[in-house]
């Protein structure tokens, strides 16, 4: 694979995926190698001088006041990331770390953070060569960025911590040795420089999107079998109707729904059928997954800003040979954009939830109660629906915004923080929820459909359908339905079921 150059400007979402997640390699572009230098240049000689600067001869946060001596600056930079690295609970996963790891590479490619090259080139063999850092994932408010998570990324930077390594646990020094590399020496304002700033949350919560946009498509794909299920119209989906109110989501989720039910076999069967108006779960989706579309859509815009955003502090500008301590490590933007992804999913599931019910209710569908084929015997897909309302029912108490927070914390020099890593820890739960709901009504709405045959649904539904019944036969009778639902979930989140769907539409990506 061709590796992505990094240069602190240009990384994409897309980009970071397929690093983190599918190993595509990197490499330093040559204009950012240039600006690393420079920087460094400047620490080192504001380094070797008797002007305070903070994070290079000073203290940190509090103690940012006490001067430090210049045979003790190499001490300070480790004394600051042993003592930061205080994080708890489960390792980040593998290719949240590797963001994580990925995204700190890119900011220190800018040219504002002071690092020597060194530094930086050993992160990005690590990426390269598969040296993954153990990073507990809980510990971090947001403030001064991630600086326990980060803490515990630039441990095997010196040779200490943990890291994953050809699938082993291994301390950080064994893992490096491994994979052909050494550890190295901090120098001055080189700890301050890898644990100031946004990455973390920024890691788990680009993560958590990338999953949210492809749910997103799914949740329209599971409602088109649901309105082909339920005999509903497709007159809500018109365009003229969207173009008199034009959110952008609105008429996205309206084309989409066009093209999963175009060429229905099923519609022309209930032309006449007198019914005016279906429920809202049907008729509003444009609406409801539109503002959901519009929700990522800004959680979007967010991350594709900070994923290259100068966020170390104190920052270094060579051009006026100056060191400015300010706030840019602050997560605010980031815990604000998470917690609106987190709601927009979270919409998504309740009206799937909807749906299901709609589906498995013989007084509103008027199919057999609970898509059992011999129901009062047979049970059929009564409790799926339970299982899908207590999954809405925990996103929806998951939903409580993190960004509206604060703690005080550092003696009160950080006085106001975000809560940056808690909202994507939230949203991560949440697309992990919402990949549950969704498989729930694909599965539901594929049992449905068997009770339209012979007629066909529309072509993206149809295959939706398809590749569902290719993993999961009709249930004829009672069976274990955890299996089927944990068999749909798998095509969700390997891709499978949206790659077809997507082939179907002819849709490009």
């Amino acid at each position: 694979m061709t590796p992505v150059e990094l240069n602190g400007s240009s990384l994409s979402l897309e980009a970071l995926i397929q690093i983190a997640a599918h190993g595509r390699p990197v490499a330093l572009a040559a204009d950012a190698k240039d600006k690393v230098l420079r920087s460094r240049a400047l620490v080192d000689r504001i380094a070797q001088g008797d002007q305070a600067a903070y994070g290079i001869n000073t203290g940190f946060g509090t103690l940012a006041e006490v001067r430090i001596d210049k045979k003790d600056l190499r001490t300070l930079q480790r004394n600051l990331i042993v003592s930061h690295a205080a994080g708890v609970g489960q390792p980040l996963s593998i290719a949240e770390a590797r963001a994580l790891l990925l995204l700190r590479c890119n900011v220190l490619a800018k040219g504002f953070s002071g690092v020597r090259l060194e530094t930086l080139e050993l992160g990005l063999a690590m990426l390269n060569r598969g040296v993954t850092p153990v990073v507990p994932e809980r510990g971090s408010v947001g403030a001064s960025g991630d600086l326990a998570p980060l803490a515990h990324l630039a441990l095997v930077f010196i040779g200490e911590g943990e890291a994953f390594h050809g699938g082993k646990r291994l301390p950080g020094k064994d893992a490096l040795s491994a994979a052909g590399l050494s550890p190295i020496v901090l120098e001055a304002k080189e700890g301050l420089t890898l644990v100031n700033g946004t990455q973390a949350m920024c890691a788990v919560g680009g993560t958590a999107l990338h999953v949210a946009e492809g749910l997103a498509e799914l949740f329209d794909v599971a409602g088109a079998m649901t309105v082909e299920a339920m005999l509903g119209s497709h007159k809500p989906f018109v365009e003229q109707v969207h173009a008199v109110r034009p959110h952008p989501g609105h008429g996205k989720v309206a084309t989409h729904l066009r093209s999963l039910l175009a060429h229905s076999e099923l519609v022309d069967t209930h032309a006449n059928c007198g019914k005016v108006q279906d429920p809202y779960s049907l008729r509003c989706m444009p609406q409801v997954h539109g503002a959901a579309r519009d929700a990522l859509s800004f959680t979007r815009s967010l991350l594709d800003v900070e994923l290259n955003a100068g966020t170390d502090n104190p920052l270094v500008f060579v051009d006026t040979e100056e060191i400015v301590s300010a706030g840019n490590f602050h997560g605010q933007p980031v815990s604000l954009a998470l917690d609106v992804l987190a709601m927009g999913l979270t919409q998504l599931m309740a009206i799937s939830e909807r749906r299901v019910e709609q589906l498995v209710n013989p007084a509103l569908s008027g199919l057999p109660a609970f898509l059992a084929k011999n129901s009062g015997l047979n049970s059929g897909f009564m409790i799926a629906q339970v299982t899908a309302a207590a999954l809405v029912a925990e996103a929806r108490v998951l939903c409580h915004p993190a960004s509206v927070d604060s703690i005080p914390t550092s003696a009160n020099r950080e006085d106001h923080v975000s809560m940056g890593m808690t909202a994507a820890l939230k949203a991560r739960q949440i697309t992990e929820l919402a990949t549950q709901v969704v498989a729930v009504e694909l599965l539901v709405a594929a049992q449905a459909l068997e009770f339209r045959r012979p007629h066909r649904p529309g072509v993206g539904a149809r295959a939706a359908w398809e590749t569902i019944r290719e993993h999961v036969s009709s249930m004829e009778q009672d069976r274990e339905l955890h299996l089927d639902m944990k068999k749909v979930a798998q095509l969700v989140q390997d891709g499978t079921l949206l790659t077809r769907v997507r082939k179907e539409l002819n849709t490009p990506r």
